[in-house]
């Protein structure tokens, strides 16, 4: 059985105006921290830990429970711009003045906000997986099983493989692969997402679907920061074309795509897409 650091590492706690974060904090210090946003529904223990362990071999690198969710107190926040402000809330309280941030899915979305509205605080930016806010032309009309599954009072392992991963042999392996390594700290029975904040992130969701695109596209001019934009060619939840779309309107973006991957082409490709961002980073 692999032994991971990220297992290891110790729950943190930091203050801010409206909530108690929770963090952990891995990888060597000292240069700018790549700073973890998650997805719908996800908590610290929900990253993967062999991701995690990649990432952290070459950056400082944390991850945290946004405002009411997982471990962290607050009431819960239902929009893009709610979550962003708890994200720089997060950054501020631990006294950084720049980082890099890594956003997936949701998270993503959220990111690119930061980088929009804070530039001075984010020096680089990695979108996985992600819309880039709003309504994407030509995008198809979402799958009617994806959205009820994603919004199921409880949604379980077999659920989260069919969202996140290839209907394909090898993309089921993967997707149980990844649930055995998140089961180490998932196994601790600690809190999971409320509904209030599931809700709360899915009503954010909708607010943004609303978006129409030539704000999205002007938003995107707006980013000045490198990014890295990601994605799994097979996603079911955004589509690959959302991704493709983004870079279009960016100033300076590279775009990666994983031909047998969907929506956690991270944790798939763990060790690739690692390497993928360090170098990104370091750049």
């Amino acid at each position: 059985m692999t032994t991971y650091l990220a297992d290891a590492a110790k729950d943190l706690t930091v203050k801010g105006p409206s909530a108690t974060f929770t963090y952990r904090r891995i990888g060597p210090r000292g240069g700018i921290p790549l700073v973890l946003l998650n997805r719908v529904r996800g908590t610290l223990d929900w990253w993967d830990p062999e991701f995690l362990d990649h990432l952290a071999a070459a950056q400082d690198v944390i991850v945290f429970d946004n405002v009411g969710t997982g471990y962290t107190t607050g009431t819960p926040r239902d929009s893009v711009e709610g979550l962003a402000d708890g994200t720089v809330e997060f950054i501020e309280a631990l006294g950084l003045t720049q980082v890099d941030l890594l956003g997936w899915t949701l998270g993503g979305t959220v990111a690119q906000h930061v980088a929009r509205t804070r530039p001075h605080l984010v020096r680089k930016l990695v979108v996985a997986a992600a819309n880039p806010g709003g309504t994407v032309p030509g995008a198809p009309d979402p799958d009617p099983k994806v959205r009820a599954t994603m919004t199921k009072p409880e949604v379980t392992g077999d659920d989260l493989v069919f969202l996140f991963f290839p209907e394909t042999d090898t993309g089921r392996a993967a997707g149980y692969e990844h649930l055995a390594r998140v089961a180490t700290r998932l196994a601790t029975g600690r809190p999971d997402v409320s509904e209030a904040a599931a809700m709360g992130q899915i009503t954010a969701i909708g607010k943004d679907a609303q978006i129409p695109f030539e704000q999205v596209r002007a938003d995107l001019a707006s980013i000045k920061q490198p990014v890295l934009y990601a994605t799994g060619m097979q996603d079911a939840m955004i589509p690959a074309l959302a991704s493709c779309t983004a870079v279009q309107h960016l100033d300076h973006a590279t775009l990666v795509a994983y031909s047998d991957a969907g929506h956690a082409f991270l944790f798939q490709h763990a060790k690739d897409f690692a390497r993928q961002v360090s170098a990104f980073l370091a750049d």
